[in-house]
């Protein structure tokens, strides 16, 4: 039996200053977050996935509940199976992009696609922080 594999402290600090704040996926901002951001394992530790920097990424409450342990899901338009983002082997900008109101996460590539369906990038709530911190100027993060 394997030893479970926490997270340590020196990890999590080193994710979210490596993510500066904002959730990998959905780009939402731990400063505006009512609630804690976790570290996720991007390929889940219950499909042997490990606990080292290269397999972690920080994530809003809401996309790591929606992403739970998937590592694929179905591309909407080809309706094909696809990986997920992986925010250590790929960049958000090959694959999404922002509406014209930085409201809405756009996805550019199968993946991308894939990503905003099944994690719910747009939830109802994010559209709104979004459009609040928008018209503050702090929003997109850089």
């Amino acid at each position: 039996i394997m030893p479970e594999q926490r997270v340590t402290t020196h990890q999590r600090q080193q994710v979210a200053e490596r993510a500066r704040g904002c959730c990998e996926y959905c780009l939402s901002q731990a400063q505006f977050s009512p609630n804690p951001f976790s570290i996720e394992h991007i390929h889940p530790r219950s499909a042997g996935g490990a606990t080292q920097l290269d397999n972690l990424a920080l994530s809003c409450a809401g996309c790591n509940a929606h992403k739970y342990n998937k590592t694929q899901a179905l591309d909407p338009i080809s309706n094909k199976l696809v990986a997920l983002f992986h925010p250590r082997t790929q960049h958000w900008t090959e694959h999404f992009t922002w509406n014209e109101t930085y409201t809405l996460v756009l996805g550019l590539t199968p993946t991308g696609r894939a990503t905003v369906e099944t994690l719910q990038l747009n939830r109802v709530t994010l559209q709104n922080l979004r459009a609040v911190l928008y018209t503050a100027g702090l929003h997109p993060p850089e």
